[in-house]
């Protein structure tokens, strides 16, 4: 076994359906954040985004995209923003998690969204989550038919405000457009996110620019495995809910959903994930990762969890240790407030009352 660490933008074609090969080879849901378009996005806003090619016997076996920072401190592609992370690795390659970090010249590689399986990496998971999918594999109907024996006060509830919606005067007819190409869309959903984060107390992803640059870049990617997907619900032609994902052949990874607060009273936010589920529907799509992270909306509209995890993986070393003790107190910390409810709605509120002062 042999790896070298090249750029993302020096990967071949030959490489790059190699990755998409052994992807596909591996049985998981076909997440678009593990396809190389996903590595590729983010590597050209993230110059220190690197590769490590897997060989055995002259052929590529597998692919381990990563960001590598000072120190040796290696991160997930896309850390903080990325929904599923992991190695992508021919089965049956020996090979260990320190291997793999000492061919990288990495300390240590922090992850938050490893996905279920990367048997390399989870040993390290110091947490486990629930991430939330509706199944619409049988088709929407079949997915309505769940909604009514399992969510039936939220089935009736959403459908009565959608309804109430579009008789509004000042409303007008409902139009959806699940792949939406206008920029300007993007630009209000963007801005409508970046409200919410700032009312809610929590930290604007938008104010980044490399944030914005990568969705704006996904936006305009259209391959089979990842393509950027901005789902819009315009009341008399009016935008009031959006959404941008990506998605690939089977799979809808839900990302930056926002609403016009306008609007708010009738949840357009709930209607507008109705509409992309039955979409996605006859798209062929079987599955909307609705992400790890709790939400009453995603608890009404999900059909099962798959499972993610949060930790790092790290080399014996002084750097290690630092990272450790530099990470580690604010994870127990997190840790600690989420697995008591009733202190995690107090910080909720907290961060709230602090989001809405912050707007004054």
């Amino acid at each position: 076994m042999h790896a070298r660490v090249i750029k993302p933008e020096e990967l071949g074609g030959t490489e790059c359906e190699s990755w998409r090969e052994l992807r596909a080879e591996s049985g998981a849901p076909a997440n678009p954040f593990m396809e190389p378009e996903f590595t590729l996005a983010v590597a050209a806003v993230r110059p220190r985004a690197r590769v490590a090619v897997i060989e055995e016997g002259g052929s590529p076996a597998g692919f381990f995209p990563y960001e590598k920072g000072p120190f040796g401190q290696g991160r997930a592609i896309g850390l903080g923003v990325s929904d599923c992370q992991g190695l992508v690795l021919r089965p049956g390659v020996r090979l260990s998690a320190r291997e793999l970090l000492r061919c990288c010249s990495l300390a240590t590689w922090e992850f938050d969204n490893l996905e279920a399986g990367q048997t390399l990496f989870l040993p390290d998971s110091d947490e486990e989550f629930g991430s939330p999918v509706i199944d619409i594999g049988g088709g929407f109907a079949a997915y309505e038919e769940h909604l009514r024996r399992h969510a039936p006060k939220f089935h009736r509830t959403t459908a009565a405000k959608e309804r109430k919606l579009a008789r509004q005067t000042d409303a007008g007819a409902l139009r959806f457009v699940f792949d939406e190409r206008d920029p300007a869309a993007l630009r209000t959903l963007m801005e409508w996110k970046s409200a919410q984060y700032r009312r809610t107390g929590r930290r604007d992803r938008f104010a980044q620019d490399w944030i914005r640059a990568l969705v704006r870049r996904l936006h305009e990617i259209r391959t089979p495995g990842c393509s950027g997907v901005l789902s819009v619900l315009y009341a008399a032609e009016r935008p009031v809910a959006a959404h941008f994902g990506l998605r690939s052949r089977t799979v809808l990874s839900c990302w930056f959903p926002a609403y016009d607060t306008d609007f708010a009273k009738y949840s357009p936010g709930l209607i507008l994930h109705l509409r992309m589920a039955e979409a996605a529907a006859s798209e062929g799509i079987g599955m909307l990762d609705l992400g790890r992270g709790a939400a009453e909306y995603k608890d009404s509209l999900k059909t099962g969890e798959l499972r993610v995890h949060g930790g790092s993986s790290t080399r014996p070393g002084a750097r290690a240790a630092l990272h450790r003790l530099s990470r580690e107190p604010v994870r127990r910390a997190h840790s600690y407030v989420r697995d008591r409810p009733r202190l995690a709605q107090h910080a909720q509120r907290a961060l709230k009352q602090f989001g809405r002062l912050r707007v004054q």
